[in-house]
């Protein structure tokens, strides 16, 4: 029986090397490639056809989500396990909606990680219990599914102080998206100013504190 091929794409040298420490005892599980950002893991994939993409989120040069979207547009089969520390509302939506099959936290217990794998490549999803119960909420939560991922993205980079100039740096759109995403967000959510739009999505859990 052929291993699983890995690819893994995370821009820490230690994170990587300690997956493929782990991974390597596993035989049934082969690291074939590591990518250093998100580029690199849609160009490495391109290439090299693996099975799982074990993918970082927060990358230079193209995130984790632009990457995921980019190899499911290049390569349908090949299946994508986000690994990372951020389990907020906007990052699980994304990474979700651009064709993620498993959402997996860095402090999972090794066995997790393994099983997360196999499921992985075999088109299962698999996520950790968090992230599960997050994405549960907001099936039984109805307040909450007016607001889109990207409406939410944008209360993400309100909360962590960023000016609408640099949010549109950081997200490619123009200001005036930014403007008009945070208007519909006002009016969803019945506040009048960015201060009041964070406590309150914060309150609903929307979004999280921490980075």
């Amino acid at each position: 029986m052929k291993p699983i091929r890995v690819l893994l794409a995370d821009d820490h040298p230690v994170v990587r090397a300690g997956m493929e420490g782990l991974l390597a005892h596993e035989a049934d599980i082969e690291v074939i490639g590591e990518a250093v950002d998100g580029q690199e893991a849609v160009e490495f994939a391109d290439r090299l056809l693996p099975d799982v993409v074990l993918m970082d989120l927060r990358m230079p040069r193209m995130d984790g989500v632009s990457a995921i979207a980019e190899i499911k547009r290049l390569h349908p089969e090949i299946n994508v396990l986000v690994l990372t520390t951020y389990d907020t509302d906007a990052d699980i939506l994304r990474a979700v909606e651009a064709g993620a099959t498993g959402y997996l936290l860095k402090d999972a217990p090794r066995e997790q990680l393994y099983d997360a794998v196999r499921a992985t490549a075999s088109g299962r999803s698999s996520l950790a219990p968090a992230v599960a119960k997050r994405l549960m909420q907001r099936v039984r939560e109805p307040w909450n599914a007016g607001l889109s991922s990207r409406e939410i993205e944008v209360l993400e980079l309100v909360r962590r102080g960023l000016s609408n100039r640099e949010i549109a740096r950081n997200l490619h759109v123009s200001e005036a998206t930014v403007k008009t995403h945070l208007v519909h967000v006002y009016s969803k959510l019945g506040v009048a100013d960015r201060t009041s739009a964070v406590n309150v999505a914060l309150e609903r859990g929307v979004i999280r504190m921490g980075d």
